[in-house]
């Protein structure tokens, strides 16, 4: 007995191209009854904005085996049966290690991610033929328990003033679940690093004038109620939902772009794989032109270097990056020994 399949006709810069689904009506988001075809064109319905936002640049794939509720696992090298016209690039690890990872070029390609059971995807901050150098500064704004997207709200707001401060054009999104992704086109002529102590900065001005409301506290005991300003997504190989991606909540939720005139009168749950296609017809995509103007990270280095000679140093890696020169020991605070 043949398999359940349907051929979706996805447009790209290439032409046409003819898409397999096999188990079109398997259900993906079980509390809204959405399949994997449902999934699947929606990717064809927003695939400009999509490949504008993530085309181009390392990705990887979060993938399920069955609904959004059960296993998944994240894949990054090229899986077996990988379509001719999908490229990949080598790219280094943390480790040290280098390995060919994904690269989408044109909506079809997502669609055969879809294909491959990819609920979420995952885009590098750079280029593939660049990809040591990032060509974005993120900034995830996370909110912490006792805190919510109306806590982000504010805290955004005034990063994008920080930015402008140092030089940035700041755009803004939805996480797709709490809390909001504030990103700032930037020159591909510093490593991540460099990328990694700019946002540092960046976030510490921001604490300094909010210090009620954000933190760069790394260990969670020490963030308190407050939006926590996640440094570390800024490292190699870090990676955050990109724009357009579904997320795998219950609601199908959206990471959506949006202006920063929306920011104050939108709900993140207004934006789910149902409603962004409109949107996107009658609104346009908010984040089209970022590449236009990238800028420059130079300001905020001299700010990270006037913190260090202040004595405001390296702060913490994820625990499985190698331990790097300047960091501070890796012990949760209530962990480390007293002096005696």
């Amino acid at each position: 007995m043949a398999s359940e399949q349907t051929i979706l006709t996805v447009d790209g810069p290439n032409g046409p191209r003819d898409m397999r689904i096999s188990s079109p009506s398997r259900v993906l988001w079980p509390e809204l009854g959405l399949t994997k075809l449902d999934l699947a064109r929606y990717i064809v319905d927003v695939g400009e904005a999509f490949i504008t936002a993530n085309g181009d640049r390392p990705v990887s794939l979060q993938r399920f085996s069955d609904n959004v509720d059960g296993e998944q696992f994240f894949s990054k090298n090229p899986p077996k049966g990988t379509p001719d016209f999908i490229r990949s690039v080598k790219v280094i690890y943390p480790s040290a290690r280098s390995h060919p990872q994904l690269v989408l070029d044109e909506p079809a390609a997502a669609v055969w991610a879809v294909q491959m059971n990819t609920v979420v995807f995952h885009p590098w901050p750079s280029r593939a033929e660049n990809s040591d150098n990032p060509d974005q500064l993120r900034i995830d704004l996370d909110p912490q328990p006792g805190t919510d997207f109306d806590d982000a709200v504010p805290a955004a707001l005034e990063l994008r003033k920080v930015l402008s401060e140092a030089g940035l054009n700041a755009f803004i999104k939805t996480s797709g679940n709490r809390g909001l992704h504030v990103y700032a086109p930037i020159e591909p002529t510093h490593e991540f690093l460099d990328v990694r102590h700019a946002v540092i900065a960046a976030a510490r001005e921001l604490e300094r004038r909010m210090p009620e409301k954000v933190t760069t506290n790394w260990w969670k005991e020490e963030r308190g109620e407050r939006v926590f300003l996640d440094f570390n997504q800024a490292n190699r190989d870090r990676t955050i939902a990109g724009a357009y991606s579904p997320r795998a909540l219950a609601h199908a939720p959206v990471s959506c772009p949006i202006t920063w005139d929306e920011l104050e009168t939108v709900s993140p749950k207004d934006f789910t794989i149902l409603t962004v296609p409109e949107r996107l017809k009658t609104v346009g995509d908010p984040w089209a032109d970022m590449n236009a103007d990238s800028g420059s990270i130079d300001q905020l280095l001299q700010w990270w270097e006037r913190d260090v000679r202040d004595g405001l140093g390296e702060l913490p890696f994820p625990p499985d990056y190698p331990k790097m020169p300047g960091e501070p020991p890796r012990v949760q605070p209530s962990r480390a020994k007293k002096p005696e």
